[in-house]
């Protein structure tokens, strides 16, 4: 696995994790020289980074759910305190979409990278209400290519992160893990009963995704990749 969450991931969504590990994998090519991890938090795949890269920054503000792991502490809605032109390579991993101002990141994104210089960026699109009240948007793959393009990116891909079947399924299985209550016999219980389906559910969608003509209309979340030129 990409990342050391994968020790802590539950049984209900190793699936969703797996696709963002591949996804990474993939894109090796794009982590260069410098990089900033915009959002970082935990900084969970700061390893797999500095595996391909020479210096990782971790950029996030103290506010944050989540325990944060922060070389640089900044508000992702407001200019960040980095000199420009000093980042090679830009990640940003299910952040945006908890961002009230999303292009003000996407534009000192733009302004802190080299020329030449490249973004990765995951956000989710059909996913439920998350690390509330945080949770401002959601984008189609038209939205990602028009707030890109406008921050003064070029060669804005986007990619979705899976099709209908293993969207509807990791939904699915958000719904029926909240149901797990009550005192922890019955939790326990709840959960046993659980277990096969999240499994199943989670090895069969990929392969039902193959129906799926057109992932991009359905998809649990997208995958940016774009360049400043």
């Amino acid at each position: 696995m990409v990342s050391k969450n994968h020790i802590n991931r539950g049984y209900h969504n190793w699936l969703g994790y797996n696709i963002n590990d591949r996804f990474l994998e993939m894109h090796t090519r794009l982590y260069n020289g410098v990089l900033y991890d915009l959002g970082a938090g935990e900084a969970p795949y700061k390893d797999f980074f500095l595996g391909h890269v020479q210096q990782y920054i971790a950029v996030d503000w103290t506010d944050s759910l989540h325990d944060t792991m922060s070389d640089v502490v900044a508000n992702l809605n407001q200019p960040l305190p980095i000199d420009s032109e000093v980042a090679d390579t830009v990640v940003s991993l299910s952040v945006m979409e908890h961002l009230c101002e999303p292009q003000i990141m996407l534009n000192e994104a733009f302004r802190i990278l080299k020329p030449g210089g490249n973004i990765i960026l995951q956000v989710p699109w059909q996913w439920w209400i998350h690390e509330a009240p945080y949770d401002f948007f959601r984008y189609t793959p038209y939205g990602l290519k028009y707030l890109f393009e406008k921050a003064g990116f070029s060669d804005v891909v986007v990619e979705a992160q899976a099709g209908y079947f293993t969207t509807t399924i990791l939904k699915w299985n958000y719904f029926t893990c909240r149901l797990i209550r009550g005192p922890e016999p019955l939790r326990w219980i709840i959960k046993a009963c659980l277990l096969p389906c999240w499994y199943l559910g989670q090895k069969m969608a990929p392969i039902l995704d193959r129906l799926d003509r057109n992932w991009a209309l359905e998809s649990c979340g997208y995958f940016v990749t774009a360049k400043r030129a």
